[in-house]
């Protein structure tokens, strides 16, 4: 008697939390909706914003400095509070937003962010968790306020911006693609390819390379003539693709295939056509490059000579998986080109035309040569007339 009473009481105690957490979440999604308010003079804080702020997390780190933006202070005495940006209009998706809210109250219990230094570490996660909410709801947040048909383009300061800011309306853009950082410092967008490029390189360490299994380069690596040479006969570009002949010592000898363009012998293309390089040879490499054929583009009236050269590498950044590779990439062109704008998708040039596009972008970047040309081959492999990274 005493288990099946256990049982009910289990059974219809969980229905009871259940309906309790219900109604508490339909409760909060209707209590603190209220949009835009005005500022109250004798309470320097806002009031609606006092919910939000309970938690230490919040009050220490993203609302300092939103008591520095234009949504906080501005000269129409408007103040847009936390629940304008954060929660979407409208009450099915404000319910939505709360229900997921609940999975932030474990957070709390776990102090994930508790500290300014935890919150820094995971800045970034959190801030692209919100831009792909926000630009998921087409920025209904930002809507609610500022209305794309009442924009008097004319009144821009800049023409520059308007012109920017109507193509990019026309091009189906949305609010938080360009207007991210409005309220609250830009993370570090560098943080999250670099933690995947140390990963890469561990994971480099770890695997085991043999012969005749193919891998590909993490990082522009030197290339030796010999397997015992100090001295640099070339450069490989990453993400090219060797195949492994023989181990000695510390050195693994590869192979390489490519294309060279007729009369540019110091260099070896991934593609016939394409300036996608993979190697750079320097003069005493030059005549070890056997030619296996030789080819006319009728298009461009360019000779092309399918060639093979044969090299000695260190075993240190070299990859068997290239689709981790292009996830790295992935990941350095999402937090490079989506700052300021929407990323402009690898398919949206040709393999050739990345290389001047991506030049006059860099100004805009903080990479370093190896990423910019790791960059550089990301976007080449997946342009419009190479499939995607696929060859």
């Amino acid at each position: 008697m005493r288990q099946i009473l256990n049982r009910r009481f289990i059974r219809y105690g969980f229905f009871i939390m259940v309906v309790t957490g219900i109604v508490a979440i339909v409760f909060l999604s209707m209590a603190n909706t209220d949009k835009v308010t005005v500022i109250d003079k004798k309470n320097v804080e806002d009031k609606k914003n006092k919910f939000c702020i309970s938690c230490h997390e919040l009050k220490n780190t993203v609302y300092k400095e939103y008591r520095k933006s234009a949504h906080f202070n501005n000269p129409s005495g408007v103040r847009a509070g936390c629940n304008d940006c954060h929660v979407p209009s409208g009450f099915v998706p404000g319910l939505i937003r709360k229900i997921k809210a609940s999975k932030e109250l474990w957070a709390k219990i776990q102090g994930t962010i508790d500290t300014p230094e935890k919150f820094e570490e995971k800045r970034l996660a959190l801030a692209k968790r919100v831009w792909a909410d926000m630009e998921a709801h087409n920025s209904s947040e930002c809507k609610s306020c500022h209305l794309i048909e009442a924009i008097d383009f004319e009144k821009f300061k800049k023409p520059d911006g308007a012109k920017r800011m109507k193509k990019g309306l026309e091009e189906g853009q949305t609010c938080i693609n360009c207007h991210k950082g409005i309220a609250h410092e830009m993370p570090d967008m560098s943080t999250g390819y670099k933690a995947k490029y140390e990963e890469l390189v561990a994971l480099s360490l770890k695997e085991k390379k043999k012969k005749g299994q193919v891998v590909y380069t993490l990082s522009v690596k030197p290339l030796f003539l010999k397997s015992n040479g100090k001295k640099k006969a070339g450069k490989i570009l990453p993400v090219t693709r060797l195949t492994i002949l023989q181990e000695k010592g510390d050195k693994l000898q590869v192979r390489i295939d490519g294309w060279q363009q007729d009369g540019v012998a110091p260099l070896i293309y991934a593609q016939q056509g394409k300036r996608i390089f993979s190697t750079a040879l320097g003069k005493m490499a030059l005549s070890e490059v056997k030619i296996d054929r030789t080819m006319l583009d009728t298009d461009t009236d360019l000779t092309w000579h399918e060639v093979t050269f044969i090299c000695w590498v260190t075993k240190n950044d070299l990859i068997f998986d290239r689709e981790k590779l292009w996830e790295y990439g992935a990941e350095m062109h999402s937090a490079c080109c989506s700052a300021c704008h929407s990323a402009t998708p690898a398919n949206h040039f040709l393999a050739n035309q990345w290389m001047g596009t991506l030049k006059t972008m860099s100004r805009n970047t903080n990479l370093d040569k190896g990423e910019y040309r790791f960059l550089l081959k990301y976007l080449q492999f997946h342009a419009k007339d190479t499939g995607g990274g696929h060859h």
